[in-house]
Parts: C-alpha cells; sequence; structure tokens
C-alpha cells in the first residue's frame, strides 16, 4: 500500500516542452485535475475564483492520444477537438494515469478520491494492473482545494455543465467556512 499522504504540492509536473513545474505553485487556487484537455469556456468563467485546470494528456483510453509531447498542440488544433482549438490553461506531458508506471500525481489522487465501477469489456485500456481506482476513461476530473487536497472526482461521462456547478458549490461552502 502506498503513502498517499500530503498534498498536490508534494508533486510536479513537466509541461509538453519538457520544462518541470512544481505544483506547489498552485496553492491557494481551485484546481481541476484531468487527462485530457477541452474545457477553456470553465476555466474563464471560474479563474476570477482562483480556479484553474491542469491538463494531463495520456494515451491509455482506447490509444486516443497517440502524439508525442511536441504533436499534442497540433492535433489539438487541427484534429480533436480542432476548429483551431487552443487550451487557455496548463498542458503537461503526456504520461500514463494508471498501471506501473503511472504518474505518482495521479496515484495520490485516485486514492483519496475512491470510484467503483470497472471493467475492460472491449479490451480498449491499455495498461496492467487493473486497480478499482483506476481513471475509467479520458475526461474523468478531480477538483483539488486551496490546500492542496482532494475534494471531488467525476466520471468521464459527468457533463461539464454538472461538474461546473458542483465546483461552483464546493468554492461557495468553502468561503462560507472562513
Amino acid at each position: 500500500n502506498q503513502d498517499v499522504d500530503g498534498s498536490i504540492f508534494d508533486y510536479g509536473a513537466n509541461t509538453l516542452n519538457g520544462s518541470h513545474i512544481p505544483l506547489r505553485q498552485y496553492a491557494g487556487k481551485y484546481v481541476l485535475i484531468l487527462n485530457v484537455a477541452k474545457l477553456n469556456a470553465l476555466h474563464d468563467e471560474l479563474k476570477h475564483l482562483g480556479f484553474t485546470i491542469l491538463g494531463f494528456p495520456c494515451n491509455q483510453f482506447g490509444l486516443q492520444e497517440p502524439g508525442s509531447n511536441n504533436e499534442i498542440l497540433a492535433i489539438l488544433k487541427h484534429v480533436r477537438p480542432g476548429s483551431g482549438f487552443v487550451p487557455n490553461f496548463q498542458l503537461f506531458e503526456k504520461g500514463n494515469v494508471n498501471g506501473e508506471k503511472e504518474q505518482s500525481l495521479f496515484t495520490f489522487l485516485k486514492v483519496k478520491t475512491f470510484l467503483l465501477n470497472f471493467g475492460n469489456p472491449t479490451n480498449r485500456l491499455f495498461w496492467d494492473p487493473l486497480k478499482v481506482s483506476d481513471i475509467k476513461w479520458n475526461f474523468e476530473k478531480f477538483l483539488v482545494g486551496p490546500n492542496g487536497k482532494p475534494l471531488k472526482r467525476w466520471f468521464p461521462r459527468v457533463s461539464v455543465s454538472e461538474v461546473r456547478n458542483d465546483i461552483i458549490r464546493l468554492i461557495s461552502q468553502q468561503y462560507s467556512q472562513h
């Protein structure tokens, strides 16, 4: 069993161009961490509340992110989602979010925010071993509070509007407790 005390501030990650960012620089912010990048509108709407998004591309789900780090921005802009899309938040290098070679940040997040409902019926999951705490598919999201501790986790199919409403509710609860 891995030690997962602490906060996201104990971790860091490399950007697409290889520079390292310690996650401690996000102290005091609400941080939405996800393994895909398509949430510009949400980032724009809530950033005045001390909210930001961190995107971590991953190719473990149906091999949907095959590009190398230096191709990811071009793929987002021209292919998926296309239409000139450019993320307005920090993107990190492509890496594993599940399995033996998963990034330690995701080990921490998954143990602290446990979801059930798992299986690999169509053999589209590319890691081993499968664990019930694993990320199920692209678009799974984790909200981390200003103290670096996870507050909530959402399944991939939860709509952005539901995630938005949950984030606003959680931020409001935090403000009302002070």
